[in-house]
């Protein structure tokens, strides 16, 4: 298993549209990719504006090669990417306990 973390920013004030739309995304086009098994959204209390989505893949190309080139991430980011103030920051992590 590999776990994508990916630091996000939007605008304070879009907090709660981002908040629905990164819902919906995540249960109509993420959860649906191949090799997805499960994803965490946090919304950070000290820095209005800053999400850090974790999600949890098989494998790092399920991520990299099956969702980032695939149709369905075009669908993901047109429905989250306007709000992004930034592109996000993402890496890619190994459980190790």
């Amino acid at each position: 298993m590999v776990i994508e973390i990916a630091d996000i920013r939007v605008r304070p004030e879009d907090r709660a549209a981002f908040t629905e739309a990164i819902q919906r995304a995540a249960t109509t086009v993420l959860s649906k990719a191949a090799g997805y098994r499960a994803h965490t959204i946090l919304a950070c209390q000290e820095t209005p504006g800053r999400f850090v989505l974790k999600i949890d893949w098989e494998t790092l190309e399920a991520h990299t090669v099956g969702f980032r080139q695939s149709p369905a991430f075009a669908e993901w980011r047109a429905i989250i990417g306007p709000f992004f103030t930034q592109p996000p920051h993402v890496e890619h992590f190994d459980v190790v306990a």
